[in-house]
């Protein structure tokens, strides 16, 4: 019961923070933590927010570009406008969606992606967590042909399984792939951020990472371990004619 009061006390000092300033969410305080250990944004940037739902990490990332940068966002839901950012309604991996993206871009390149993005829950954890990471390799084919050489991007993972391998998948695309969790987590969730920097088209391999990612998977659960051609074994069954009416054994 302590360790329940505890969390709910920080979880509400982080709401009450947010609200008095001026944040949608409690969740503003994360990006502002990645900023503050990463300096992931800069002053000018050109940032992509996926998942911005209610808006709160859109604030932060309006701050932190300053009048000369820009940022578009996207969400499933509707997001109240937020000053100084583009916020889209729709599926980013629809490709309807994805016009309307490169439309706003206007065939510019990003210098950062930040992503939110969570699936609908269902509750079933092996299968929440294969979505979410789906989502999260989608994404990110999506959106690293748009973001420029050096640029950045974070996202919010869950851990567990597939964890490990989606990080091997998007390790080559990075010069720094790391693990953050930040202090306005709660402390009962297995969120974790993926901090990429420096990012390296030259070096991306040519299958998607959702196809490594996949391809990985298989290896880990097993799903490649079948012999191409296993050898007979052999069986004591037989066939027996069965007999119809008017045959006789001979004696």
């Amino acid at each position: 019961m302590a360790d329940h009061w505890v969390e709910n006390h920080k979880r509400d000092s982080w709401r009450r923070q947010a609200k008095a300033s001026g944040y949608r969410a409690r969740s503003a305080f994360k990006l502002k933590q990645i900023q503050e250990r990463f300096n992931l944004v800069r002053d000018g940037d050109f940032v992509l927010d996926v998942g911005c739902h209610p808006g709160g990490w859109a604030q932060v990332a309006v701050e932190l570009v300053g009048e000369q940068g820009r940022v578009v966002g996207v969400d499933l839901q509707p997001c109240a406008p937020v000053e100084g950012a583009v916020l889209l309604t729709g599926d980013i991996t629809d490709s309807i969606t994805q016009e309307r993206i490169l439309s706003e871009l206007g065939g510019e390149l990003l210098n950062v992606i930040v992503s939110d993005i969570s699936p609908d829950i269902t509750g079933k954890w092996d299968m929440d967590q294969s979505v979410a990471l789906t989502l999260v390799a989608d994404v990110m084919d999506f959106s690293l042909p748009l973001l420029r050489k050096g640029g950045g991007f974070t996202t919010k993972l869950f851990q567990g399984v597939g964890v490990d391998e989606l990080i091997q998948a998007v390790q080559p695309h990075f010069s720094s792939v790391r693990r953050f969790s930040p202090d306005a987590s709660r402390n009962s969730s297995s969120e974790v951020y993926l901090v990429c920097k420096h990012h390296t088209p030259w070096k991306a391999p040519k299958a998607t990472i959702r196809a490594r990612f996949e391809e990985a998977m298989d290896q880990l659960l097993g799903g490649n371990d079948l012999e191409d051609e296993p050898e007979p074994t052999p069986s004591s069954f037989q066939v027996r004619r069965r007999k119809v009416a008017g045959e006789f054994e001979e004696h």
